[in-house]
């Protein structure tokens, strides 16, 4: 359970580490705002350092860092595959 809970963690914020950037907010939320980048940031340093919590908490340092690293590692990856298909998409329309 704790690997579907930090891998959703990790997923969401990898995704508003990724909406906090200038060429996604431009292609996605149509226009750039300081203040949604803030808070994108912000929302997703916070969530990734509580799935560390997590899964530290549950599974200890030695095993907890490995399963954070993977979970990250995935998250991220299918964070960047759905930007390259949204992307790849909009310039086929």
């Amino acid at each position: 359970m704790i690997h579907f809970v930090t891998f959703t963690i990790c997923l969401a914020g990898f995704t508003a580490l990724a909406l906090a950037t200038e060429r996604q907010q431009e292609a996605l939320l149509n226009g750039v705002s300081p203040a949604r980048t803030r808070r994108y940031r912000v929302a997703g340093w916070t969530a990734l350092a509580v799935a560390l919590g997590a899964t530290v908490m549950y599974q200890g340092w030695g095993l907890g860092l490995v399963n954070y690293s993977g979970q990250t590692s995935m998250a991220a990856g299918l964070v960047y595959l759905t930007l390259i298909v949204a992307e790849r998409r909009r310039q086929s329309r």
